[in-house]
């Protein structure tokens, strides 16, 4: 598993205008750290550290090591606010992780075998690219993988249909919400082209 690591500070200036101090003058991104048995933590960090934290997909749902001003904790991104238009992080919430009690993070799910469905006429669509997970800390997958290869035109894959990495449970089927993760179907084109030549054939 890879190490991920996140310097940050604590701030006692708070507030909208404050955050907007931060990001502006200082090249900071503000956050907040909830969750354990403390209360909630604000704290600032480098926006140039966090970019590059983030551009390893993992990161999103691997437990990181925060260290605030020295005192290390163990989180896990919660929810991130990104600009509208550049895309950048504006604010984070992350997580404290706790050995021993459960946790839910968002991972991120990887398709595999497409290729097979696709040489058979259909096209893969994916209705999801994350799915919401409850497990113990030393259970969090990075990510979770679907496999394809043996899926027909015509086929739903439904969170009921995966299997989930050991410990693990979707949050979602706990709700009895059994949604669609990906499905093939036929080609449109396809579909379209045979419409319009059935007036045709009458």
């Amino acid at each position: 598993m890879n190490d991920f690591t996140l310097n940050a500070e604590a701030r006692s200036d708070l507030g909208k205008g404050a955050s907007r101090r931060l990001r502006r003058l200082a090249s900071l991104v503000p956050a907040v750290v909830y969750g354990g048995d403390k209360a909630p933590e604000s704290i600032s960090m480098l926006a140039k550290e966090i970019a590059k934290l983030l551009e390893n997909d993992a990161a999103y749902s691997h437990i990181i090591e925060l260290n605030v001003g020295g005192k290390k904790q163990n989180v896990i991104i919660k929810a991130l606010q990104r600009h509208p238009a550049k895309g950048h992080v504006l604010h984070a919430d992350f997580i404290r992780v706790v050995a021993g009690q459960k946790l839910t993070a968002i991972v991120p799910v990887h398709f595999i075998g497409e290729e097979a469905p696709v040489k058979k006429g259909g096209v893969v669509s994916h209705t999801t690219t994350e799915l919401e997970v409850s497990c113990l800390p030393k259970d969090l997958p990075e990510f979770i993988e679907v496999d394809l290869s043996a899926a027909e035109i015509g086929t739903i894959i439904h969170l009921s249909d995966l299997k989930a990495p050991k410990g693990v449970e979707f949050v979602a089927l706990a709700h009895d919400d059994d949604k669609a993760v990906a499905n093939v179907h036929a080609p449109r084109v396809a579909e379209e082209a045979d419409e319009a030549e059935e007036p045709a054939a009458e």
